[in-house]
């Protein structure tokens, strides 16, 4: 063979080389993703529910990485929220009620409790519930259990759905409250299975077990809500909780 034959000959082979490379780590992500989707979806998965972010969310599920992930999808739809919320918490599903394009509960639940904890019942909305039914168990039982050695037994609520303006310490304003769309809860204090009472108004600011769980549960309803205000965050908030179900992720 002729020496420019050879060189030829030499050269398709290395053009030839990157194409093969590729079919081959095309095969080889293929393989992977065909193999990861059945290891999501096949009834034998070994992967726990909880990691698996194509079974839905279950308040009861311990928390992983897609945790906040399927609390967004199930809050963002009703059915699914229904679904999560069945079996951890004492609500019953209502009609919407619409005041007014600008006041109304849609996704409407009465709620008297979540988990352990009763709440005095209240109208307001599935994300809502939902999203307490989180926060009581995640963050609010654990902290007690740390720091009281008691359990929550209720949760005192000074209301959710309320067709009114947006407060500041400057006054009222033009834009509506997230609670004249009930997307927002008021949380007081909490009473505990010892019989022992905590409030924020009374117990923010005395230091001791008392004031660190009401700061461990303000900044785990930060985990669970999108937006959190509470006596730190002005003089509004000195008597509460304010925990809303949308927002831009505010935790003060």
């Amino acid at each position: 063979m002729a020496e420019d034959e050879v060189k030829r000959a030499l050269g398709g082979d290395k053009r030839r080389r990157p194409i093969l490379r590729w079919a081959v780590a095309l095969s080889f992500l293929g393989a992977l993703g065909l193999g990861a989707h059945q290891a999501l979806l096949h009834p034998q998965t070994p992967l726990p529910a909880a990691w698996n972010p194509t079974q839905p969310l279950r308040v009861a599920d311990s928390f992983t990485p897609v945790t906040a992930w399927k609390l967004r999808r199930a809050a963002s739809d009703l059915d699914a929220c229904l679904a999560a919320l069945d079996g951890a918490a004492a609500f019953a599903r209502r009609e919407d009620f619409e005041q007014s394009e600008q006041c109304h509960i849609r996704g409407r639940i009465n709620l008297s409790g979540v988990g352990d904890a009763s709440i005095a019942a209240l109208d307001t909305r599935c994300a809502i519930g939902l999203r307490m039914a989180m926060w009581e168990r995640h963050s609010l039982q654990p902290a007690a259990r740390d720091l009281l050695d008691a359990d929550v037994n209720r949760i005192a609520q000074i209301g959710s759905y309320n067709c009114r303006a947006l407060r500041t310490t400057a006054g009222n304003t033009s834009r509506m409250s997230t609670h004249a769309t009930a997307n927002a809860i008021d949380i007081a204090g909490f009473t505990f299975s010892d019989g022992q009472q905590i409030t924020l108004l009374n117990d923010w600011d005395t230091g001791g077990a008392k004031a660190e769980f009401l700061r461990r549960a303000r900044d785990g309803a930060c985990d669970w809500f999108n937006l959190t205000l509470s006596p730190d965050y002005n003089i509004l908030h000195a008597d509460h909780f304010h925990l809303q179900s949308t927002g831009w992720g505010l935790c003060r």
